[in-house]
C-alpha cells in the first residue's frame, strides 16, 4: 500500500545510501504465471473494479494528494536549507559578526507548511487505505459469489471431470491473490507515476545536466535487476514444488495416520519426510543466498548514483549554476525517481499472477450452466413412477461405451435390482435417470413423457437417494433430515427417523434433534449416519427410491430392523437398487444383471440360481467362503 511515497519492497532496508536505500536482503523474484489472454482477462477484473466507481474515483484523488504531497516535501525542505545558508548577490554565504545568518521567521513558515503537508498526507492516506480495502474486498465479494453461483449451476460433468482441490484453490487462493493486489497494486502503480513523472519534470525545471546524471543509473539498475532475477529463478521455482511435495507428504501421513500405525510405518515415513524437508532447505538456502544478493548490489548502484549526484552538484555549485541545497534537491529526487521504478517492476509482477488467478475464475465462470429444457409440468399428486429406458447409449468418454442398447421397464411400485460387475454401469443408470448425465442417444421416459422434456427441479424433488457413500452437512441432526424437505412439521421429521430407525439413537444423544454434526457427520458412527441419510429420503416422500447398498454400513442387526423399515417406505414406490451385497436383494420383483453394458440375465432370485448363468456365479463367489 502506498503512503505518502512509493513503497519500498517490505524486504529492503535503509542502506548507506540514506532512507529507503535498498541495504538489506530481499526475497527472490516472485515466480510469475503469465495469463494466456492478458488483454481479456485485464479488461474484465476492471469491470469488477470499475462496478465501484465512486469509491475508486475518491480512493484515486487520495492517491494522487499523497504523491503530490511526496513530491512537495523535498522541493520545502530545500527551501528551509536556503534559508538556514542565505547567499548573497556576489554567491557567498552571508556572515554577520562571524556567524552564518539565519531567517528563522521564514524557515519557521517552511516547517510550519511542511508539518501542515504531513497530516494532510497522513490524513489523506488513511482514507486512501480505508478506501483500498472496501474497494478489494467488495470486488473479490463480487467475484466469489459469481464463481459460487457459478460452481453450483455446473453440470455433474464438469465437477467429476476436474480435481476438487483444484476448483477450491480458485475460490480461495486465487480470490484471495486478486484481492491483495487490487489492495495494494492499483494505488501503488498510480502513486508510482505521478511521483515518477513529477519528479522528472521537477529535475529538469532546475537543471537538465543534473536530471541526465541523476537518471544514468536507472539502465544500469534494470540491466542488473534482469540478470539477477533470471539466474535466482529457478531457486524459486524447485522450492515451491518442493514445498508442495511436503505439503501433500504431511496431508497423506495426516490422512492415512491409522494405517501408517496398523503397519507400523511410521519410521519410514518420518525419513522420507525427513528426506524431503531436507533438500527443502539446501534449496531454501540458496533460494535466500543467491536472492540476498539483489540488495547489495542495488544498493552498490544506487551509492555510486548518489556519489556522481554529489561531486557533479557540487562542482556546478561552486561554479554559481545553483545553490548547494540544489544538490540536496537533487539527492532526494533521484530518490523519488528511481525507487518507484523499482516498485512499478515488482508490482507488475504480481498484476501478472493476479490476473492469471483471474483468468482460472473467470474459466470457471465461463463454463455453461446445467442444460435444462424441460418445460412440462408433472405434478407429484398425479405422478405414477412407471419407467421405460428405450435403446439408451452412453459413454463418459467417446469411443467407451458403458451403456450398449439398454431396455428396460419397471412398473409403479415394483421393486428392480441391479446387479453386476465393478464398471459394468449399475451407477450409470442412476446418473442417466437423474440427469446428472444425459444419454447419448435413446430416451428415458418417467409416466410416458421423456425426462428431458420434465424440468430437472420437478424429475428430482420425485427422487430420492440413499447413498453408499453417506453425505452430511455441518448443521443440526434436525436440519439434516429435514434437506430434502425444508418446511417439514418436526412432527414429521421425528415419524421419518423412527421410521428409519434413527429416533432411538438421537435420543440418547446429549442434545437430540438439535445435536450439530461436525464435517461430513465425523461426531457419530458410519451406521449412524446411513440412518440419518435413510431418515432424510423417508421425509423426501418420493415417487421413485434409489438406494445404493443403503445398508452397507451397519451392523447386521441394524440392518434387519432398516430392511423392515424400508420394506414399509417403498410400498407404492418405483424401487432401483444398486446391489453390491446380493444377501439384501432376494425380496427384489426382479433383478437385473448387467454384463458388458447390456442385460444379460432378468428375473427373480430364485430364477437366476436356477440359470447357474452370471448371477448365479455372482451369487456363488461371495457365499462361498460362507460356505467353506
Amino acid at each position: 500500500m502506498n503512503n505518502n511515497a512509493p513503497k519500498k519492497n517490505p524486504n529492503e532496508m535503509g542502506g548507506p545510501g540514506g532512507p529507503g536505500m535498498p541495504g538489506g536482503r530481499r526475497r527472490g523474484p516472485m515466480v510469475v504465471e503469465k495469463p494466456k489472454n492478458l488483454k481479456k482477462t485485464a479488461g474484465r477484473l476492471l469491470s469488477y473494479i470499475g462496478k465501484s466507481k465512486l469509491l475508486l474515483l475518491v480512493m484515486i484523488v487520495c492517491v494522487i494528494v499523497s504523491a503530490l504531497v511526496t513530491l512537495a516535501s523535498p522541493i520545502l525542505q530545500t527551501e528551509a536549507l536556503n534559508y538556514l545558508t542565505p547567499i548573497d548577490k556576489q554567491g557567498y554565504m552571508e556572515i554577520i559578526d562571524g556567524i552564518p545568518r539565519v531567517d528563522f521567521v521564514a524557515m519557521a513558515k517552511i516547517l510550519g507548511l511542511l508539518a501542515l503537508l504531513f497530516l494532510c498526507s497522513s490524513a489523506f492516506t488513511f482514507v486512501q487505505t480505508r478506501l483500498s480495502a472496501k474497494l478489494s474486498q467488495g470486488t473479490v465479494r463480487t467475484m466469489r459469489n459469481d464463481l459460487f453461483r457459478r460452481i453450483e449451476k455446473l453440470p455433474i460433468k464438469y465437477i467429476d471431470n476436474h480435481p476438487h482441490g483444484d476448483i477450491m484453490s480458485r475460490m480461495t487462493n486465487d480470490i484471495e491473490n486478486i484481492s491483495n493486489t487490487i489492495s495494494q497494486s492499483v494505488t501503488s502503480l498510480i502513486s508510482c507515476l505521478i511521483t515518477i513523472s513529477g519528479a522528472l519534470v521537477i529535475m529538469l525545471y532546475h537543471s537538465w545536466e543534473m536530471t541526465l546524471i541523476s537518471v544514468v543509473t536507472i539502465p544500469v539498475t534494470i540491466l542488473v535487476t534482469s540478470f539477477v532475477t533470471k539466474r535466482v529463478r529457478r531457486y524459486f521455482v524447485r522450492q515451491q514444488k518442493l514445498l508442495g511435495e511436503l505439503n501433500a507428504e504431511v496431508e497423506e501421513s495426516v490422512m492415512g495416520y491409522r494405517t501408517i500405525m496398523a503397519f507400523s510405518r511410521e519410521e519410514v515415513t518420518i525419513e522420507r519426510f525427513g528426506k524431503i524437508s531436507n533438500e527443502l532447505r539446501k534449496t531454501g538456502i540458496k533460494a535466500e543466498i543467491f536472492g540476498g544478493i539483489m540488495g547489495p548490489l542495488m544498493n552498490v548502484v544506487n551509492n555510486i548514483g548518489f556519489l556522481i549526484i554529489v561531486i557533479i552538484g557540487v562542482i556546478f555549485s561552486l561554479n554559481g549554476k545553483f545553490p548547494v541545497a540544489t544538490v540536496f534537491l537533487f539527492i532526494q529526487f533521484s530518490k523519488q525517481f528511481t525507487r518507484p521504478i523499482n516498485e512499478i517492476a515488482h508490482q507488475f509482477t504480481a498484476i501478472l499472477n493476479a490476473i492469471s488467478g483471474a483468468e482460472r475464475v473467470f474459466e470457471i465462470m465461463d463454463e455453461p450452466s446445467e442444460i435444462d429444457e424441460g418445460k412440462r409440468r408433472l405434478f407429484t399428486d398425479t405422478m405414477q413412477g412407471n419407467l421405460s429406458f428405450k435403446n439408451i447409449h452412453f459413454s463418459y468418454v467417446e469411443g467407451e461405451p458403458v451403456l450398449k442398447d439398454f431396455n428396460l421397464e419397471v412398473e409403479k411400485g415394483q421393486k428392480i435390482a441391479i446387479v453386476g460387475k465393478t464398471g459394468s454401469g449399475k451407477t450409470t443408470i442412476i446418473n442417466l435417470l437423474t440427469r446428472f448425465y444425459e444419454v447419448d442417444s435413446g430416451e428415458i421416459l418417467l409416466d410416458g413423457f421423456d425426462i428431458r422434456d420434465i424440468p430437472k427441479d420437478t424429475l428430482r424433488k420425485n427422487i430420492a437417494i440413499v447413498l453408499q457413500d453417506t453425505v452430511l452437512f455441518t448443521d443440526t441432526i434436525e436440519a439434516n433430515i429435514r434437506y430434502g424437505k425444508p418446511d417439514a412439521t418436526i412432527e414429521e421429521v421425528h415419524a421419518a427417523a423412527v421410521t428409519a430407525n434413527a429416533h432411538r439413537f438421537i435420543g440418547r444423544m446429549k442434545d437430540n434433534y438439535d445435536t450439530m454434526l461436525t464435517e461430513s457427520g465425523g461426531n457419530i458412527s458410519n451406521g449412524q449416519r446411513q440412518l440419518l441419510s435413510i431418515a432424510r429420503a423417508v421425509l423426501a416422500d418420493p415417487k421413485i427410491l434409489i438406494l445404493d447398498e443403503a445398508t452397507s454400513s451397519v451392523d447386521t442387526r441394524t440392518e434387519m430392523r432398516i430392511q423392515e423399515a424400508m420394506l414399509n417406505l417403498m410400498k407404492g414406490r418405483t424401487t432401483l437398487i444398486i446391489a453390491h451385497r446380493l444377501s439384501t436383494i432376494r425380496d427384489a420383483d426382479q433383478i437385473i444383471v448387467l454384463d458388458g453394458g447390456k442385460i444379460c440375465e432378468a428375473g427373480n432370485h430364485d430364477e437366476l440360481l436356477a440359470e447357474k448363468g452370471v448371477y448365479y456365479n455372482l451369487y456363488m463367489s461371495q457365499f462361498a467362503g460362507i460356505a467353506t
